[in-house]
C-alpha cells in the first residue's frame, strides 16, 4: 500500500527527534536488540493507531526491527508531527497521516489502516478497533489480536465485550500496573502542564486549578499543578475517588460551585460533557479550559458557541470564546489531548515503559494465537520484566526473596 502524507522532505528533521527519544528509551533499546536476534513477528503485519509523534515512531521501528510489516495511522488529527511520519515512511515504514486532518481525512486514514489488513494492532482510545469491527468483518476474522492503551480505548472494549461485539482478544494494556503508576500519573501530570504553559505562557503559582475527576491522570494532573503552586480544587462523582483527593489536600466540591473559582479547568474523565453549558455560563473571565481526556468531548464545545457572540483565533492551539456576559473563555487545543494536541506527549522515559508492555503484549498474542474474544490483563510476568528493566538502566538493584520467604510466603502453615 502506499502512504498518505503531507512531504516526505521533512524527514531528516523526524530523524533528529525520533534520535533523541531513541536516546533516552533504554526499555525499547533493549527490545529492539532482542528482537533483531529473535524476529518474534516474521512475516506479520503489525498496524499501529497512535499519537504520532517520535516516542510511538520508535516503538513502530521497534516492531518492524523484530521482523514485522508496519502501518501507522493516527489517532489524533493535531497530534500527528509531519516530519515525524515522513521519517517513519522513510525507514520504510507505510503512513497513513498528516497533521490537520479533516473529520473526512482523518476517518479514510483509519480505513486506510484498516485494509492493510494487519495480524495484530495496536490502538489509541478504540477507533481501529471499532473501524475495523463495523465494516471490515471479513479482516477482522483472520487478526490474531490487538492492544488498547487509554482508559477511554478499555471503556469501549468492556462495552463491546458485554454487548457480545467484541470477536478478537484485546490486552488492556492501560490497566498494567507499569502503565497507569508512570504514564496515567507521572506522565500526564507532567504534560499536561507542560503544554499548559507553553501555550499560554500566564503563571500558574498563586492561582486556582479545577481538576475535572481524580483516576490517575488526574491525581497526576493535580499533583503538578500543587507543586507549582496552584490552589487546587477536585471534583468527583466518585466518593472514594473525592475522598482520596480530599486526604491529600485539594479541596473537593461539585463542579459548579467550582466553576466561579477557576483560572484553570482541565478534565480528566473519558466522559462526555463534564463541562457543561452552566458550567460554563458560571465561570470568571479570561478562564482557560483545557482536555487531558482521550476525546475531544469532555468540555462542551457546542455549549460554548451558544453562549459566544464571537468566537477568534488567539495565540496558536488556543480559540476566544467571546461570550454574551462580556466574559472571555480560553480553550487549548480545540478541547482535544492538550499534552498531544498543544505540545509533545509525555516524556520519552515514561513512553519507554508504555510501549514496552505494548511491544511484549503483542509477543504474548503471538505465542498465544487462540486465545477467545475477550478484554485480557497484561500478564504479570511482562509488567514485572518491563520495571525490571526501567531499574537496569537506572543502575538500581532491589531484593529477592531468599527460598525460605518464598515458602513462609506460600504456606498456610506458620
Amino acid at each position: 500500500m502506499q502512504s498518505q502524507i503531507r512531504d516526505l522532505s521533512l524527514a531528516p528533521s523526524g530523524w533528529v527527534k525520533i534520535n533523541w527519544v531513541k536516546a533516552h528509551m533504554p526499555i525499547l533499546n533493549s527490545l529492539e536488540e532482542e528482537f533483531r536476534q529473535t524476529k518474534p513477528f516474521q512475516g506479520k503485519k503489525v498496524a499501529i493507531c497512535l499519537h504520532l509523534e517520535a516516542k510511538t515512531a520508535y516503538m513502530a521501528q521497534v516492531i518492524a526491527a523484530g521482523g514485522a510489516t508496519v502501518a501507522v495511522a493516527a489517532s489524533n488529527p493535531l497530534s500527528t508531527q509531519d516530519d515525524v511520519v515522513a521519517a517513519l515512511v522513510d525507514s520504510g515504514i507505510t503512513a497513513f497521516a498528516w497533521h490537520g486532518a479533516t473529520a473526512e481525512e482523518y476517518t479514510n486514514h483509519i480505513h486506510q489502516l484498516a485494509q492493510f489488513k494487519p495480524d495484530l494492532f495496536i490502538d489509541d482510545g478504540g477507533d481501529l478497533t471499532n473501524v475495523l469491527h463495523n465494516h471490515y468483518q471479513e479482516i477482522l476474522k483472520d487478526i490474531i489480536g490487538g492492544c488498547e492503551e487509554t482508559t477511554t480505548g478499555i471503556i469501549r472494549l468492556r462495552s463491546m465485550a458485554n454487548d457480545k461485539a467484541l470477536k478478537i482478544p484485546m490486552i488492556a494494556v492501560n490497566d498494567a500496573l507499569s502503565k497507569y503508576f508512570f504514564d496515567n500519573r507521572y506522565g500526564t501530570g507532567q504534560s499536561v502542564w507542560d503544554a499548559i504553559m507553553r501555550t499560554t505562557n500566564l503563571v500558574v503559582a498563586g492561582k486556582t486549578v479545577v481538576v475535572v475527576g481524580y483516576g490517575w491522570c488526574g491525581k497526576g494532573t493535580a499533583m503538578r499543578a500543587k507543586g507549582l503552586g496552584a490552589k487546587v480544587i477536585v471534583t468527583e462523582i466518585d466518593p472514594i475517588k473525592a475522598m482520596e483527593a480530599m486526604m491529600d489536600g485539594f479541596s473537593v466540591m461539585p463542579l459548579i460551585e467550582a466553576a466561579p473559582l477557576g483560572d484553570y479547568f482541565i478534565t480528566v474523565t473519558g466522559n462526555k460533557s463534564v463541562i457543561a453549558y452552566e458550567h460554563l455560563a458560571a465561570m470568571k473571565d479570561k478562564a482557560i479550559l483545557a482536555n487531558a481526556g482521550h476525546f475531544d468531548v469532555e468540555i462542551d464545545k457546542n455549549a460554548l458557541e451558544k453562549l459566544s457572540s464571537s468566537i477568534t483565533p488567539g495565540k496558536p492551539n488556543i480559540t476566544e470564546y467571546h461570550l454574551t456576559n462580556g466574559r472571555t473563555l480560553y480553550l487549548l487545543g480545540e478541547g482535544r489531548l492538550v499534552n498531544l494536541s498543544a505540545g509533545d506527549g509525555h516524556p520519552a522515559e515514561i513512553m519507554d515503559l508504555t510501549f514496552g508492555l505494548q511491544t511484549l503484549s503483542l509477543v504474548h498474542l503471538l505465542h498465544n494465537p487462540n486465545l477467545a474474544a475477550a478484554v485480557y490483563s497484561v500478564p504479570k510476568e511482562i509488567d514485572q520484566r518491563v520495571a525490571l528493566l526501567k531499574l537496569k538502566a537506572l543502575s538500581i538493584k532491589i531484593d529477592k526473596l531468599t527460598p525460605e520467604q518464598e515458602a513462609y510466603l506460600n504456606s498456610w502453615q506458620v
